[in-house]
């Protein structure tokens, strides 16, 4: 990219040179997701505006900045100085500097450090401008391909590193009807697919490495994702964005599942593991197995 960088920045500032950009503001820049072509014009006039780039990781930001051929006061503001740091950058706010955020990848504040400094410049009465970009969340939407879908979807981001507490936390994914967005990094995501492996048949989609050059994105049961990592050493690196799809619209009708099959399903409950009971509930019942597990989800959330 360097060899077209004076061109890049020159088409920046031709699209973007002549908007209002405040001092003694925060500008929230989201930067590319992995491939460096995503950057936004937008993005980089205002970094190559601002007086100091506060940043997750210092090392990491200067690459970055260098890709584009800029160079710029770094301050690093991540998860374990955000209170502390961001006290300095308001300082600087009000010494009239224009000061930009970002995080390692993707938009700050979002699953990433950022949110205590919105709130501590907005508790100060000091302005904060986003500058958007690239996302992972609505990539992997755009090509998930769910007919029927009506675009409606919970972010739930990380789930806990606790397993017990990530366990109840995919369980009250199962019964959601809607969507559901997952963000996960390459040394959990074995123990995250064991986890989203009960939810059975529901459909989920893989996005792994997503616009970096091996990049995937492959949709399966949700049954068989830990039998899809464990296929090529390759697919448990990476970061990951996984979304669990929402329910087919019969399996979540009022009758989808009669009274007497969801008896039979407790009883099963009572005795056996999850999956064991609705196969076998499935089997007994003739019940759609999508449903008989919702609801068994259902049911061991209520617990």
């Amino acid at each position: 990219m360097s060899a077209s960088t004076p061109s890049l920045l020159a088409a920046a500032r031709d699209a973007a040179g002549h908007q209002h950009y405040p001092q003694g503001a925060l500008y929230m820049v989201a930067t590319p997701i992995g491939n460096l072509a995503d950057i936004g014009l937008r993005a980089l006039q205002v970094l190559s505006l601002v007086d100091t780039v506060a940043c997750e990781d210092t090392r990491h930001t200067a690459a970055l900045l260098q890709g584009y051929g800029l160079h710029k006061p770094l301050l690093a503001l991540h998860e374990h100085n955000e209170a502390e740091a961001a006290q300095t950058v308001l300082q600087r706010l009000q010494e009239g500097q224009r000061i930009a955020y970002v995080s390692d990848a993707g938009t700050p504040g979002v699953s990433d450090p950022g949110a205590r400094l919105v709130a501590a410049v907005a508790g100060a009465g000091l302005r904060c401008l986003p500058i958007p970009g690239a996302s992972s969340i609505t990539a992997l939407l755009s090509v998930a391909g769910h007919s029927g879908w009506d675009g409606r979807f919970v972010f739930a981001g990380f789930l806990s590193p606790k397993a017990a507490e990530r366990q109840r936390e995919v369980q009250q994914i199962g019964a959601d009807a809607r969507a559901c967005v997952l963000l996960e990094a390459p040394h959990r995501i074995e123990a995250l697919a064991k986890d989203l492996a009960t939810l059975g048949p529901r459909t989920l989609t893989v996005g792994r490495e997503l616009t970096k050059q091996f990049e995937e994105i492959a949709p399966m049961p949700a049954e068989a994702l830990p039998g899809w990592l464990q296929a090529g050493a390759h697919r448990t690196r990476g970061e990951f964005v996984l979304m669990v799809h929402p329910l087919a619209a019969e399996a979540v009708e009022a009758g989808a599942v009669d009274a007497a099959a969801l008896r039979t399903l407790d009883l099963l409950l009572a005795e056996l593991p999850l999956k064991t009971a609705v196969r076998l509930c499935a089997e007994i019942t003739g019940q759609p197995r999508n449903a008989l597990y919702e609801a068994a989800l259902a049911r061991r959330a209520d617990q």
